[in-house]
């Protein structure tokens, strides 16, 4: 069958369409063909060796896809042959089959696309488990969102608008903004002009941020923690600047807020009913309008290396897809 292969860790460079035994699903397991498969950042950071898994090379990135069941482990009742179903995994999505546990799927109803539905599970899992779960997030808190334009960033502002609450949506790229408010944010923080602090401040009254869904690391990590409010809670995400934060402790104790640790796929695999429940939950209220995916562009198989180069030029608006 064909993927995408990565034969090392270069990123873009390292990738090319080649063929692959098509997988064989184990007991707890299906065969999916997949019809469409979405680019995260996740993706590319992997392919570049710079995530904390190391696949063995060569291997077949993706971690989400969509399309119909083929066939179910001896152990799967939960799903048959024929199923319109959204899987989640480590890598493999960028094929025209990809295995994955059946407590990682979600049935995709009728109403929504495939393509829409293979950016939900990594982008609005992650967002779902850091904001509703982790966060307990209330109406009418002051949530910020870095890296609000990429697809998890993008996953949290829809999610956290849906929640009730008042999102600040953070960008450094002026010509995007007027994305963000469309997604529903209800204000948005310049990450790169202007003081920091000073935004938030002045977009919260001054009383500072109950939560903060922070992906960007780094310096910017520790010029947010001053910001947050007595009882607040912020996650650590994912560190794009490339720098983990050195947050000086006595911060969330003299300010009274809470570090909250987030790892979605780890959560996925300890949890698995608890994580089914959440994907046919996000699934129903994506087939309800509740919640919105964005889109930024459709690509073929063969053009998984221009979805990584746009990504690394930061060109990009919630999720590439990948159709095949």
């Amino acid at each position: 069958m064909r993927a995408v292969l990565c034969s090392k860790f270069e990123g873009a460079d390292a990738l090319e369409l080649g063929e692959v035994p098509e997988p064989v699903p184990a007991a707890d397991e299906v065969l999916i063909e997949v019809h469409a498969a979405a680019v995260s950042f996740m993706d590319k950071l992997m392919a570049e060796g710079g995530y904390q898994l190391r696949p063995e090379l060569p291997y077949v990135p993706g971690t989400d896809a969509a399309g119909i069941v083929l066939q179910v482990g001896s152990e799967v009742t939960d799903f048959k042959p024929g199923d319109r179903v959204v899987g989640q995994m480590w890598h493999g999505s960028y094929a025209e089959r990809a295995v994955t546990k059946h407590w990682k799927c979600a049935k995709v109803p009728e109403s929504v696309d495939l393509t829409v539905a293979s950016t939900v599970l990594h982008n609005y899992m992650t967002a779902y488990h850091a904001l509703a779960q982790r966060c307990a997030l209330q109406p009418g808190e002051n949530l910020l969102v870095t890296g609000a334009t990429g697809g998890v960033g993008l996953a949290a502002v829809d999610m956290g608008r849906m929640l009730g609450a008042r999102v600040l949506a953070g960008t450094g790229d002026a010509a995007k903004m007027s994305a963000l408010q469309e997604a529903g944010a209800d204000a948005v923080v310049n990450m790169r002009e202007g003081d920091l602090r000073q935004q938030i401040q002045d977009l919260t009254d001054g009383k500072g941020l109950d939560v903060c869904f922070e992906m960007i690391g780094g310096d910017t990590f520790v010029k947010i923690a001053r910001s947050m409010r007595w009882g607040g809670r912020i996650t650590p995400i994912g560190f794009v600047s490339g720098e983990i934060p050195n947050l000086p402790m006595n911060l969330p104790l003299l300010k009274g807020f809470s570090v909250v640790g987030v790892f979605e796929g780890a959560w996925a695999e300890k949890f698995p009913s608890e994580a089914k429940d959440a994907a046919d939950k996000i699934m129903n209220w994506i087939a309800e309008g509740e919640l919105r995916p964005l889109i930024d562009r459709v690509l073929k198989l063969e053009d998984a290396s221009e979805a990584f180069r746009s990504l690394n030029e930061r060109e990009v608006i919630g999720r590439i897809v990948l159709q095949i």
